[in-house]
């Protein structure tokens, strides 16, 4: 990719903030360069990670996929993935710190849409304010790793109340050393082992939890509708169907 050159560096109450870019690529950093977010120049919607490529294969398993949430915002790729490539009507992003959408319109290629919406604030306090949604995408990074709602039972509870029926909450978890989600037993205590898991090369682990409990994952027609968005998106997602497993 080239030499990195810093772009930009903010300090606020939670740390440091940085921008930088290596050849066509843009990375928003938290703290002691530990990278949040990766922007392709040419294409601000091109997902460069496997875990947000992951992610996006959760927003085909809605029947209708109109209203997305998005908390946590970084450097905005999944959003705008999102906003490309899905029949978004309306999408809601919830980010704690105010430099964060600021830096991704600047640097990492966040375009004003009309149907975005972006909220300062705490997503713990900033929930019951957004619309409900067919999916909701939480991805709660800090420079440590997964903020502590990652494994919060009422948060986790309240976003599952936030789904329209028929919809889906896809979690970026981080994974324990045996491959499994982190805080997996209280996962499977309160979604009741009905929802599934997908692993990523990142050593993530991302989660794909139904609003009801009767909602099932069908991989045959999850795998035709990638299917039918691969052609335009200009890479697979066939891998991170395969690797789909039920919670165990």
């Amino acid at each position: 990719m080239g030499d990195y050159r810093q772009l930009a560096e903010i300090h606020d109450d939670h740390g440091v903030i940085r921008v930088v870019e290596a050849g066509d690529y843009r990375f928003l950093e938290f703290g002691d360069e530990v990278e949040q977010s990766c922007s392709y120049r040419p294409d601000p919607a091109w997902l460069e990670y496997d875990y947000t490529r992951a992610m996006l294969l959760g927003a085909l398993l809605p029947a209708r996929c109109e209203r997305a949430l998005f908390l946590g915002l970084g450097g905005g790729s999944l959003t705008m993935a999102c906003l490309k490539w899905l029949p978004l009507r309306a999408a809601e992003a919830v980010e704690l710190r105010p430099a964060v959408p600021a830096l991704a319109r600047e640097f990492m290629g966040l375009a004003d849409d009309p149907r975005l919406q972006i909220r300062i604030g705490d997503a713990r306090s900033q929930l019951a304010e957004c619309a409900p949604a067919d999916v909701i995408f939480l991805d709660l990074y800090t420079d440590t790793g997964p903020a502590a709602a990652h494994i919060a039972w009422g948060f986790l509870q309240a976003c599952r109340a936030r789904l329209r029926p028929g919809g889906w909450l896809v979690i970026n978890q981080w994974s324990a050393t045996d491959g499994k989600p982190l805080g997996a037993p209280l996962l499977r205590g309160l979604f009741r082992h009905s929802y599934w898991e997908c692993p990523v090369c990142e050593g993530n682990v991302i989660l794909y939890v139904p609003a009801d409990e009767a909602q099932t994952l069908n991989p045959a027609a999850l795998r035709e509708r990638a299917r039918s968005l691969e052609t335009r998106l200009g890479y697979s997602l066939e891998g991170y169907v395969a690797h789909l497993r039920p919670a165990s």
